[in-house]
């Protein structure tokens, strides 16, 4: 007598519970970009980043250091509510793109602060380039690439507040040339196969881009270190004169420092040689020019990121950096 098979029943996934807060991924910085397939590269925005949290009813756009500021990007989180999912955790940068399309730091920073701004909120855009959580799964140990492609359909093509950060099909180093001598900020390189870990890791790089000039040093601000320098005030020319372009503060050692503020002291200048009025700064004639290292220029036209990397006698005025006029 033939036995009769019951079929086993198959049990139905259960949800997973969508994680309160996750720490993000953060790019390792390297000195260039990475070769093989198994990369993916991405324009590195210059933002805030930003997990935004939908669950039904209620969405949040939480910092990188667990700050709450969906009143900050309201905007962004009322798009969210729109993109037809009832929970998910999007990755992604909030930014504030110039006229030139490239993402500004400093703009971001006027766009979402007290003080009045020629940037509104409504210009933030938020750049979604992970999906860690999507209706009930958890997706952080898929790899990026089955990330990626769940995703691209539920931000791209969009052009409002949230929008897809676009893969960029080229060899890194291509990729990386290109970005610079368009001004980016740098590039972001990630392992398609590999999957989301909190912290800093080396399967997500970061490779920015560096430039170095010459600037005429025209005094400092001392250090709480007795005899040294805390920062040094730089100058570069614009339409014959001197105008001050900010400070740097790194790249020094202590004997180097001290040894700078001494160089500084047998050359004092009867008042400053830019438009500059600082409590305690020393002002030097600029008779010596730094060699910088720097990310970009701000908005307000001073050196982001600036860092010292060596100091000589000026040979003459063409030797400092020249600001175009209309710049």
């Amino acid at each position: 007598m033939a036995k009769t098979l019951r079929k086993k029943s198959v049990p139905a996934t259960l949800p997973e519970p969508m994680p309160r807060r996750v720490d993000p991924c953060v790019a390792t910085l390297v000195d260039k970009p990475p070769k093989g397939s198994e990369w993916a590269f991405e324009v590195k925005w210059d933002g805030y980043r930003l997990a935004v949290h939908v669950e039904p009813g209620e969405v949040k756009a939480i910092t990188r250091s667990g700050y709450d500021w969906t009143k900050k990007f309201g905007l962004i989180a009322a798009e969210a509510r729109e993109l037809g999912h009832a929970s998910m955790i999007l990755d992604g940068e909030a930014v504030v793109l110039d006229d030139q399309g490239r993402s500004d730091f400093g703009l971001l920073q006027r766009a979402v602060g007290k003080k009045p701004s020629l940037h509104e909120p409504s210009e933030i855009i938020f750049y979604a380039f992970d999906l860690l959580y999507l209706d009930g799964q958890d997706l952080r140990m898929h790899p990026l690439s089955e990330r990626r492609r769940l995703l691209e359909p539920i931000v791209a093509g969009r052009t409002g507040a949230i929008r897809f950060s676009e893969e960029v099909h080229a060899e890194g180093a291509e990729f990386f040339q290109i970005a610079c001598e368009m001004g980016l900020e740098g590039i972001i390189a990630k392992r398609r196969d590999r999957p989301y870990h909190s912290g800093r890791r080396p399967e997500w790089l970061k490779i920015k881009c560096v430039r170095r000039d010459t600037f005429a040093i025209v005094g400092y601000e001392p250090s709480t270190v007795p005899g040294a320098i805390g920062r040094l005030l730089l100058g570069a020319n614009k339409g014959g004169d001197l105008v001050y372009v900010g400070g740097c503060g790194t790249g020094w050692s202590n004997q180097e420092s001290v040894a700078l503020r001494e160089l500084l002291n047998a050359i004092p200048a009867d008042k400053p040689a830019v438009a500059l009025k600082r409590k305690g700064a020393f002002f030097a004639r600029p008779l010596l020019v730094a060699d910088v290292e720097y990310r970009a220029w701000t908005q307000d036209g001073k050196l982001r990121h600036p860092s010292f990397k060596g100091v000589r006698e000026m040979a003459g005025p063409s030797e400092v950096y020249e600001i175009k006029r209309d710049a």
